[in-house]
């Protein structure tokens, strides 16, 4: 089996041993953990680092986890619950379906839930002309939406993921756009539901759905995101789970045991990526007072806790960003700057400084515009 590179890295003996790779039992202290997908990837879904990967840039076909991305579309659409009467040209479509019928009155929104929970391909193809006119044009769209996430060895041919030439992605692109979808919390609502009713036809009843997703009743902390079947896909499934504040995005294409793949990812990750602490010593920062006459220093009301593995912990750097001054007249406790915090040399999360002394002070000292100023601040 070829190798599940694990890039957390902060041990050898941590890749040895959980490098999905043919070495005998024998070798190493644990046991060897396998996949049985021919790509995969593990990614920390707050910092998009990957923990873990096995051929994860080979372009493959994906079947319904092609639903993410018009699912997404879809929602970012808007107008969810303005009712409309379905393309029955659209809907005319093989595979697996959400019932939908010529004529039927629908929502965008029960089309979300269409496609996401029993993976309808009619309601894919629906959402599809209803945002863009055209399945054609949604195409374009879904190529466009890509380009701008990074998707770099991904193209998209139809909405809805049946097999069709010029339809392919990686496990390292679908993590990518599952990152930024289950950054929507609409998205990740739906993909995260079990079962709902919702209502459409001619005149429109009450159905109920059902989601495929059997991690969500498998795995503790598991809230999606989709499954796929098709003859040269094979099973492909996108998961997500989070605890304790850390969230994990896991891929499978072409997996013949994946429920268990993802299980062991889950398991694995966890083990690696937790809730860091990170501390700063303030001792040293002092901001500029007007009206005080001394520098007053500054402190961190609460421990920082980032979603990291020891070795991303290495790529975080940190640095003050203290106001120019404060007005007399403020208290200990007052907004006086952040934290600002750098994961790979780009701004990742930022925490409050705050004065750690009061200061009554004189405002007459402070002129007319200084008093017109702090008024302002006092008000904002």
């Amino acid at each position: 089996m070829r190798d599940f590179r694990v890039k957390s890295g902060f041990l050898a003996v941590m890749f040895t041993a959980f490098c999905f790779m043919n070495v005998p039992a024998s070798a190493e202290s644990e046991p060897e953990l396998k996949l049985s997908a021919v790509s995969a990837v593990l990614m920390n879904a707050d910092t998009g680092t990957i923990i873990g990967n096995k051929n994860p840039n080979e372009q493959r076909a994906i079947a319904s986890i092609t639903k993410i991305m018009t699912a997404l579309l879809t929602i970012e659409a808007g107008n969810l619950d303005k009712q409309f009467v379905v393309d029955s040209y659209a809907i005319k479509v093989e595979g697996t379906s959400m019932g939908l019928r010529a004529d039927d009155i629908v929502t965008r929104r029960a089309l979300l839930y269409g496609m996401m929970l029993p993976s309808g391909n009619d309601a894919a193809n629906a959402a599809a002309v209803s945002v863009s006119g055209t399945a054609e044009k949604f195409v374009a769209l879904m190529n466009r939406r890509a380009a701008e996430i990074g998707m770099m060895n991904t193209h998209f041919a139809n909405p809805h993921g049946l097999d069709q030439e010029g339809h392919y992605s990686t496990a390292y692109d679908m993590a990518l756009l599952t990152k930024t979808a289950i950054a929507n919390p609409l998205f990740k609502s739906v993909c995260s539901t079990k079962s709902i009713s919702q209502e459409y036809g001619n005149p429109p009843y009450t159905r109920w759905l059902k989601n495929n997703n059997k991690l969500l009743n498998m795995y503790d902390g598991a809230f999606g995101v989709k499954t796929g079947f098709t003859d040269a896909a094979r099973r492909c499934l996108v998961g997500a789970a989070e605890r304790d504040g850390v969230t994990l995005i896991t891929v499978t294409l072409s997996a013949a045991d994946d429920w268990n793949d993802h299980i062991k990812m889950f398991d694995y990750g966890f083990s690696v990526v937790k809730r860091m602490p990170v501390t700063y010593d303030t001792s040293g920062l002092f901001v500029e007072s007007a009206g005080c006459g001394e520098k007053i220093p500054v402190k961190l009301k609460d421990i920082i806790y980032l979603p990291l593995s020891t070795e991303e912990m290495s790529r975080v750097k940190i640095k003050p960003a203290l106001k120019p001054f404060l007005y007399s007249g403020f208290a200990s406790g007052d907004y006086a700057g952040m934290l600002e915090i750098y994961f790979d040399n780009k701004l990742y999360k930022t925490a409050p400084l705050y004065a750690a002394a009061s200061c009554a002070g004189d405002t007459e000292k402070l002129g007319i515009f200084g008093q017109i100023k702090l008024f302002i601040e006092r008000i904002f």
